[in-house]
């Protein structure tokens, strides 16, 4: 069954809008969506779970003055859309005002007519028979690629699409249909009583832009295989590199910190750092929210507001910040059309690939993967487990685990050497490696 109409998700919610006014509100902003999903598990050469989802439902938010009340519901009936606009409407009578609420200013709506077609809505015509087989050659081609590999954690397939419809009292209306497919695979690799794991997954808006299956399980099971003989370190300080998938980490921790709503409730390592270096100068952080099929790309914010190239970090200088309606104006500041986060950051690349990165690391730990929440967002202070390799003289030499990779933030960010060409294109930050110079790794 396919997604309907966006116009008739839009009728629903001008018709909430509609209702919201008659009932006295002031201001009233609606969402519609609806979405599917196919999701498909296997688990040791034989299906394990077949799930089939299908939501939809309608947000509602009213503003009589500065007070505001919410709610939702799944029900999008006559009944249920009255039901929630009566609910919505007696919560803000009852609620304090804040003269920071209301709808993001009417001069900042999108205008829909002028922004590009982003390519985001790929639908996958796919059977769970489909599915499973492709699951299955996922999770083959792990067990082949090392004799070592003798378990499965379970490879499997997420399919989704969705539609959603944004509309406010300022006469904005705008719709977003898109679509998100993944492959992943997890294995265990055994020697003796050693056992590691590996993981590896590809994910797409269009299904045609997915790695293949037999190339996903291979790496999930090299990764586990080359685990087996880990050993942790003594404690000592030196270079870490951050393997791409670990390095978006460490930027989204700086996004974050960049968000209003941080800044306004002062629990950010980033208060006071406007147009200061707070990385090196070697890391810029691009958004560029127009990348067709991009994992983070749109057109307006979740507030209606139009999205917009921005340059966040310029040569290590933080030079904005990333804010919704609410948040701006409790800073007294604008809109950056970024209610909904930011959209799809890019850190430009150095001129290193991966085994350049090693050579230029020289002796220190490369990080494949973190453990834990040590993080602290108001100081910066960080902490995590690590796992990875240990290298000398450019060269990988034994798989580590059980350290701790520590420092602070600020500190990090102006230590990275390097970013490396070796670019992870499938979140919304597309970063490639990180080289930090001297940082505390804490073992045995």
């Amino acid at each position: 069954m396919s997604l309907p109409a966006a116009t008739e998700l839009e009728a629903w919610a001008v018709r909430a809008l509609e209702a919201a006014r008659r009932a006295g509100a002031t201001q009233a902003e609606a969402s519609v969506s609806t979405s599917r999903a196919l999701t498909v598990n296997v688990r040791m050469r034989e299906l394990e779970s077949v799930e089939f989802q299908r939501d939809r439902d309608l947000h509602l938010t009213v503003y009589f003055g500065h007070r505001m009340g919410a709610a939702s519901t799944a029900d999008l009936s006559d009944a249920g859309l009255r039901d929630s606009v009566q609910a919505a409407c007696d919560i803000a009578r009852a609620a304090g005002e804040d003269p920071c609420l209301g709808l993001a200013d009417a001069a900042l709506m999108a205008d829909t007519t002028k922004l590009p077609d982003l390519d985001l809505y790929h639908p996958w015509t796919l059977s769970p028979e489909q599915a499973s087989e492709l699951a299955l050659r996922c999770e083959a081609a792990a067990f082949a690629a090392d004799p070592r590999v003798s378990q499965s954690e379970g490879a499997g397939i997420d399919s989704r699409e969705g539609l959603g419809v944004y509309a406010n009292s300022h006469g904005f209306i705008g719709h977003r249909r898109s679509s998100d497919h993944s492959l992943s695979c997890g294995v265990i690799a055994r020697a003796g009583e050693d056992m590691q794991t590996g993981h590896h997954y590809s994910s797409a808006r269009a299904p045609d832009d997915l790695w293949t299956p037999e190339v996903i399980g291979a790496e999930a099971g090299r990764r586990a295989a080359a685990r087996l003989g880990s050993r942790p370190l003594s404690t000592r300080t030196a270079p870490v590199l951050f393997a791409p998938e670990m390095a978006r980490g460490l930027i989204g921790h700086a996004l974050s910190a960049m968000s209003g709503g941080a800044l306004y409730r002062k629990t950010s390592f980033l208060l006071g750092k406007l147009d200061s270096p707070v990385f090196s100068p070697a890391v810029s952080l691009l958004q560029r929210p127009f990348i067709p099929r991009g994992a983070g790309s749109a057109r307006f914010d979740g507030e209606g507001v139009a999205a917009r190239e921005r340059n966040l970090v310029e040569e290590g200088v933080l030079r904005g910040w990333l804010l919704g309606s609410y948040a701006a104006r409790k800073l007294g500041l604008s809109s950056t059309g970024n209610a909904s986060g930011a959209y799809n950051v890019l850190v430009p690349p150095g001129p290193l690939g991966f085994e350049a990165l090693l050579k230029e690391m020289g002796t220190g730990l490369l990080v494949t993967g973190l453990m834990g929440q040590g993080v602290n967002p108001v100081t910066g202070d960080y902490s995590r487990g690590a796992e990875g390799y240990w290298v000398e003289a450019g060269e990988i030499v034994h798989p580590v685990d059980e350290v701790t990779v520590a420092g602070n933030l600020l500190d990090m960010y102006r230590r990275i050497v390097a970013v490396g060409s070796d670019v992870d294109r499938r979140g919304g930050v597309r970063v490639g490696s990180l080289l930090v110079d001297g940082m505390t790794i804490a073992g045995t």
